[in-house]
């Protein structure tokens, strides 16, 4: 079992938090001329072809029980869904409107964790969440009544992430991370394609096949390379980390979205959406100083019950 290191959990969220963007706003790009099923597929399948060899040749044995099989279905499942729902969410919505919208997610995590899984939550960290959920209201620029029904899709994103967040949780500590995201690309391929298949004959747009041009296939790899990337940092980080204090850190993935959906798509947040963004940004980092803070005095405390000599 690998013993929690919150500082660690923290920098590795971080990366998942600047990269899931990047994939993001690639997979807004291709959404207005991919159908949504073939781009998750895709996705997938380059996450199982890039980490499959690479857990055969650094003889990473993929050691699984019918719980830890059954749980990975089930992560695998949610994965599915919610990268399926995100995606048709930004068909609709600007990049950082979307991604804002979804971040109720981590308080809804936070009482999950709380609920499900007993994790300690202290006042302080509940009340960084909640500092964090204010700034995300401020960000959130689009009405129901404006945007119509898309507006619900990252809700339901932010309730499937976390699930997803909860089980993987539940077998970070207890499987490789490498092998992990091998095993949910494998299985994500083997569920989805004989769904796409299947629907072939159907009229349903979305899940049909079509034939890409080749910036579309260029767009549709990098897809599959920064979501394979962006997760297994995410999964390494709770190896080393409770949900409970990784939750107030996803809030900001809200500021590298918005700066990236003024660079590629021209959206910038007007003076109110700034000042959410510029809470969100203070409720991340009081999360980093909290750990830090609790980090040295566990350590002065070791330190204390040492032996001398």
């Amino acid at each position: 079992m690998t013993v929690d290191r919150p500082l660690l959990g923290i920098m590795l969220m971080l990366g998942f938090c600047v990269i899931a963007p990047v994939g993001d706003a690639v997979a807004k790009i291709l959404g207005q001329t991919v159908p949504i099923g073939q781009l998750v597929l895709i996705r997938f399948a380059v996450q199982a072809v890039l980490l499959t060899p690479l857990v055969w040749m650094t003889g990473r044995a993929w050691r699984t029980t019918p719980r830890i099989t059954t749980l990975t279905f089930v992560r695998t499942v949610l994965h599915i869904l919610g990268i399926g729902t995100m995606v048709t969410a930004l068909k609709y919505l600007p990049l950082a409107d979307a991604i804002a919208i979804a971040f109720v997610m981590p308080f809804m995590m936070l009482i999950l964790g709380k609920c499900a899984l007993k994790e300690e939550v202290g006042a302080r960290r509940i009340i960084a969440c909640g500092v964090g959920f204010l700034g995300t209201l401020l960000i959130v620029q689009p009405s129901f009544a404006e945007v119509g029904w898309p507006a619900l899709l990252p809700v339901a994103v932010a309730f499937n992430f976390a699930l997803f967040m909860l089980v993987t949780r539940q077998i970070a500590k207890e499987t490789d991370p490498i092998g992990l995201q091998a095993v949910s690309g494998v299985m994500a391929v083997v569920i989805m394609l004989p769904v796409l298949l299947l629907f072939q004959l159907s009229e349903v747009a979305q899940l049909q096949l079509i034939q890409v041009s080749g910036f579309e296939w260029t767009l549709l790899l990098s897809i599959g390379v920064l979501g394979t990337v962006a997760h297994l940092l995410m999964t390494w980080s709770l190896r080393y980390a409770p949900s409970a204090t990784l939750a107030p850190m996803q809030y900001l993935e809200i500021p590298f979205a918005t700066v990236l959906g003024f660079i590629v798509f021209g959206d910038l947040p007007n003076p109110v959406a700034a000042v959410g963004i510029a809470v969100t940004i203070v409720a991340g980092l009081y999360v980093i100083l909290r750990e830090r803070a609790i980090a040295r005095v566990d350590l002065a405390q070791g330190n204390k019950t040492q032996p001398a000599g």
